[in-house]
């Protein structure tokens, strides 16, 4: 499971992929399954994994979720292929 989400916290826009750490770092600050995003994801939740997915990837973040969500400007989930194992359809068929 992945979710894409775009997020800038003043320094432009940056395109970020919460994967397994992200998600279990979510799981437990929230003690919920991250099987339940898929119902009802908010704003919190994005920035959350957003936090997370900037730490993961070595971007400089403030030392606190509560700092980096004051410096949020905008956020967002980015949708696209979410099944990337099928197939996209072919000229051929």
């Amino acid at each position: 499971m992945e979710i894409h989400i775009e997020a800038d916290i003043g320094d432009g826009p940056v395109q970020l992929t919460a994967g397994l750490w992200p998600l279990v770092q979510w799981e437990r600050k929230f003690n919920t399954k991250a099987s339940s995003l898929a119902e009802n994801i908010g704003l919190e939740d994005l920035a959350y994994l957003a936090y997370e997915a900037s730490k993961q990837t070595k971007l400089v973040v403030p030392a606190t979720f509560d700092a980096y969500l004051q410096k949020v400007v905008t956020i967002r989930l980015v949708t696209g292929n979410t099944n990337p194992t099928k197939a996209a359809a072919s000229d051929d068929d």
